[in-house]
């Protein structure tokens, strides 16, 4: 059975298993995906990542876990290796190819090799493994904690939370919408803390703003099936921009330029950008102006703490959870929309952050990882 169709079951697997929170990440430095990893310097120790469907150059989760191998490459004067994936039937044998290039390190980079990860760790006790976006189960979905695989997971309904009130806030005709790439609970998280900020502007503000695309109680909504189909997902903006949606989250990776393109040839419509920031992608700059905001997660951050430590023999398997509080998951700024969105609403949402972090208020989703 695949994990697209255990994805529900392990959502709820995984919120069980993981209570286990690393240190706070440093701010993630900027790289481009074609910078050289090489250094004068060199350390007996080789890490590898193995993309999703996506490919390293999605201005998004692939890319922000690039960058940091770069960045562990550069910094760490170690070895780096690559596997990019241009569609899932290439996972397992990308993954066995870093096993025969002898890396000591294994990255997977997103929840839908969890399966080539999960199976390369249990047959290669002796290589260190980390997978981005969950956690490991075994064959009746029971979460399961191997020695040498490390999951790097990120609380990100909380920033989603940030947003979906910033969303709300900024709508003008009253409706927002959210679509995802398929329905992991890295995915469908997202949709969970989006969903609940807008309730929340509601609440404070007695307004209706309505949300298309998610239903938080039933864990269904909008979903193009798969992370790579760019016009499915302008498609699919469309449709929410007819049905009257002027802010758009699309929880796909690449697919969300396909939702600043349907965005661009309509008036009033801007879009979220998700995992890194938007705004700053060189792939968006046509559409920039666009991006309200991002909700971002540190990947970057995650895979170069996790390989400096490997590197100095000081792995485990202790799953790192990103959240506000350490800096693992938040928004970014509002670049060209910082003339426009009123003062009072960014300090509703600031403050909303300061009640997360003291634990004053608890953003809830059932795909995400205690931390206590």
């Amino acid at each position: 059975m695949t994990r697209v169709t255990r994805a529900a079951v392990l959502a709820t697997a995984t919120a069980l298993a993981l209570a286990a929170c690393a240190a706070a990440p440093e701010e993630e430095p900027e790289a481009s995906a074609g910078e050289d990893t090489s250094t004068e310097e060199t350390v007996d120790y080789t890490a590898c990542m193995v993309s999703d469907e996506g490919g390293f150059d999605d201005a998004s989760f692939n890319q922000s876990g690039f960058e940091g191998l770069q960045r562990a490459g550069d910094e760490l004067g170690i070895e780096t290796r690559t596997a990019e994936s241009a569609d899932p039937g290439q996972y397992a044998g990308n993954v066995d190819s870093m096993v025969q290039e002898g890396c000591n390190l294994i990255i997977g980079v997103g929840f839908a090799l969890e399966d080539a990860i999960q199976e390369a760790a249990e047959a290669n006790p002796d290589i260190s493994f980390a997978l981005v976006d969950s956690a490991f189960s075994d064959a009746d979905f029971n979460p399961v904690t191997l020695d040498n695989a490390k999951p790097l997971l990120f609380n990100t309904h909380e920033a989603a939370y940030l947003a979906g009130y910033l969303a709300a806030g900024t709508s003008k005709t009253g409706t927002v919408a959210t679509y995802g790439g398929m329905p992991f609970p890295s995915v469908t998280i997202f949709m969970d803390g989006f969903s609940d900020g807008i309730a929340k502007y509601n609440e404070d503000n007695g307004t209706a703003v309505q949300l298309l695309g998610w239903d938080k109680a039933s864990q269904n909504g909008s979903m193009i099936g798969n992370f790579s189909d760019t016009e499915a997902g302008r498609a699919t903006t469309e449709q929410f921009i007819a049905s009257g949606a002027d802010v758009i989250l699309p929880v796909a990776g690449p697919v969300g330029a396909g939702s600043l393109n349907a965005a661009s040839q309509a008036e009033g419509v801007s879009v979220i950008w998700v995992d890194s920031d938007g705004y700053l992608q060189s792939s968006n700059a046509d559409n920039k102006q666009l991006i309200l905001t991002s909700v971002i997660k540190q990947i970057g951050t995650a895979v170069f703490d996790t390989i400096s430590a490997a590197a100095e023999g000081g792995f485990t398997s202790d799953p790192y959870v990103g959240t506000l509080e350490n800096g693992g998951v938040d928004i970014a700024p509002l670049h060209d929309f910082e003339a426009t969105v009123p003062a009072e609403l960014v300090d509703a949402v600031d403050a909303l952050r300061e009640q997360i972090i003291a634990g004053e208020l608890v953003v809830e989703s059932p795909s995400a990882t205690p931390t206590e």
